[in-house]
C-alpha cells in the first residue's frame, strides 16, 4: 500500500567548526539514489553572525529552497505559504543559466529589484496587477522593465513545473513601450571613425579597428585568439566571449559563425601580430601583467571616450557605437538586408532592421535629395511650355 511521505520542515542545529566558529546546519531526509528508503542529509546554511536566531536561519533562502524541493509532491498545505524568496533560491540553485554574463545580469535583477520587493510575499499571493503597477513605478528604461518582467515569468514557469502554482500571473503583466529606447544609439560617420583611430594607442587601436570593420561585440573582441583566424582563407571564426575576465560562450548560437576578413584588414592584423604581447593561449589582447584578456569596460572609459573627445566627436562613443555604425555603413553600401543580418550574426532579421536599423544622417539626406530631384524633374515636365501641336490648335470664337 502506498504511503504518502510526510511534509518535511527539517531541523536546524548549531555546529562548531574546527576553527572555533559556529554555523547553522540544516538537516533533512532525502530519498536514496537506489530508491530504497531515505537518508539523512545536512547542509551548512550560514554562520551565527549571519543568522543570530533559528527563526532567521529558517527564513534563509538556502533553507527555503531545500524545503521547496524535498516537499515537491505536496501541492497543498504549508508549501503554499512558501515565499518568492524561496522560489528564487531554488531557481538559482537548479535553473539559473550557466553563461556568466547572462547569469550576472539575472542576479542583478533578482538582488536589486525582485527579491527586495517580492521576497517575503507568498508565491500564491502574487497578483498580476500588483506586479504591473510596481513595474510602472520603477525608474528604469522600458526595455529593462521588460527584462525584469520576463525573468519573473521564468520564475513562475518554474513554480508551475514544481506544482507550486497552477497559473503564471506574469502572462497578464504588460510593460508598455518595451522596445522603446530612452536614448537613440550613437552612430559615427566614416570620417569620424578615421579621426578617432589616431587618438587610440595599441592594443586598443586594433580592438577598435576590428569593432569598426567587423561589428563584433566587445566581449567577442577581447575573447579573440590567433587560432580563430584563417588568413589563407581570409576568415574568422567567432566562438567565444570574455566578460569580466571570464571566458564564456558567445551570446547566441547565431553569434557563433565564420565572418570574412578583407585583405586590408588582414594586413593590419598580421602587422599587429608581430608587435602584440604573446601569450601561451594566443590571446590577441592580453594584459601583460596577467596574460589574460583586458576588461572591456575600462577600455571604453579610459581610452575610447577620451579618444573621441580628442577627435572632436560630440556624441557619446562606446563599444556599441561601433556595432551600430557597422550596421549603418553596411546600409550605405546598399548591402542586401539578408547579407547584413548574416554579417551582424543576428538570429532574426527584425533585430537587424529594428534595433540596428538607424541609417546615417548623410544617407538620409542624400536619399531625400534624390527623391526631391526626381519629383521636381517630373513636375518640370508637366509644367513645361505647350507643344507645337498645342500651339496649332484652332481658336474658336464664342458668339
Amino acid at each position: 500500500m502506498f504511503t504518502r511521505t510526510r511534509y518535511q520542515n527539517g531541523s536546524l542545529r548549531v555546529k562548531k567548526r574546527g576553527n572555533g566558529s559556529k554555523v547553522w546546519e540544516f538537516r533533512y531526509y532525502e530519498p536514496l539514489s537506489d530508491g530504497n528508503g531515505r537518508g539523512l542529509r545536512a547542509v551548512t546554511v550560514g554562520s551565527l553572525q549571519d543568522y543570530p536566531t533559528e527563526a532567521a536561519a529558517r527564513k534563509s533562502d538556502a533553507v527555503q529552497a531545500i524545503i521547496l524541493r524535498i516537499n515537491a509532491e505536496h501541492t497543498l498545505g504549508p508549501i503554499t505559504a512558501s515565499t518568492v524568496a524561496a522560489l528564487i533560491a531554488r531557481y538559482e540553485s537548479e535553473e539559473l543559466t550557466a553563461r556568466y554574463s547572462t547569469r550576472e545580469s539575472y542576479k542583478s535583477y533578482l538582488d536589486n529589484y525582485i527579491r527586495p520587493r517580492w521576497g517575503e510575499v507568498p508565491i500564491a499571493s502574487v497578483r498580476a496587477m500588483a506586479v504591473e503597477d510596481w513595474l510602472k513605478r520603477l525608474t528604469l528604461a522600458p526595455k529593462t522593465r521588460g527584462h525584469i518582467r520576463s525573468l519573473m515569468s521564468t520564475l513562475f514557469k518554474c513554480a508551475q513545473r514544481w506544482e507550486l502554482v497552477e497559473a503564471n500571473p506574469m502572462q497578464l503583466v504588460r510593460v508598455k513601450n518595451v522596445s522603446k529606447r530612452l536614448e537613440r544609439p550613437s552612430v559615427l560617420t566614416a570620417e569620424e571613425f578615421h579621426r578617432l583611430l589616431p587618438n587610440i594607442r595599441e592594443p586598443y587601436r586594433t580592438m577598435v579597428l576590428i569593432a569598426g570593420c567587423l561589428g563584433l561585440r566587445a566581449s567577442e573582441i577581447v575573447g579573440l585568439q590567433w587560432r580563430d583566424f584563417d588568413f589563407e582563407k581570409s576568415t574568422l571564426l567567432v566562438q567565444r566571449g570574455v566578460v569580466h575576465g571570464r571566458v564564456d560562450d558567445v551570446k547566441t548560437e547565431y553569434s557563433r559563425d565564420i565572418v570574412p576578413i578583407a585583405p586590408e584588414l588582414a594586413k593590419e592584423l598580421l602587422a599587429y601580430r608581430e608587435r602584440c604581447y604573446p601569450t601561451k593561449d594566443g590571446w590577441l589582447f592580453a594584459n601583460p601583467a596577467t596574460e589574460k584578456p583586458y576588461h572591456q569596460e575600462e577600455i571604453q572609459k579610459k581610452h575610447i571616450r577620451r579618444a573621441a573627445k580628442a577627435a572632436g566627436i560630440k556624441s557619446k562613443v562606446g563599444w556599441k557605437t561601433f556595432r551600430h555604425s557597422f550596421r549603418s555603413w553596411l546600409d550605405q553600401t546598399e548591402a542586401p538586408i539578408g547579407v547584413q543580418r548574416e554579417l551582424m550574426r543576428h538570429a532574426s532579421i527584425q533585430t537587424t532592421m529594428n534595433v540596428y536599423g538607424r541609417a546615417m544622417t548623410d544617407s538620409k539626406r542624400q536619399a531625400h535629395s534624390n527623391v526631391v530631384q526626381m519629383v521636381l524633374k517630373v513636375e518640370s515636365k508637366e509644367t513645361a511650355a505647350p507643344s507645337s501641336a498645342e500651339k496649332q490648335e484652332p481658336h474658336v470664337n464664342v458668339v
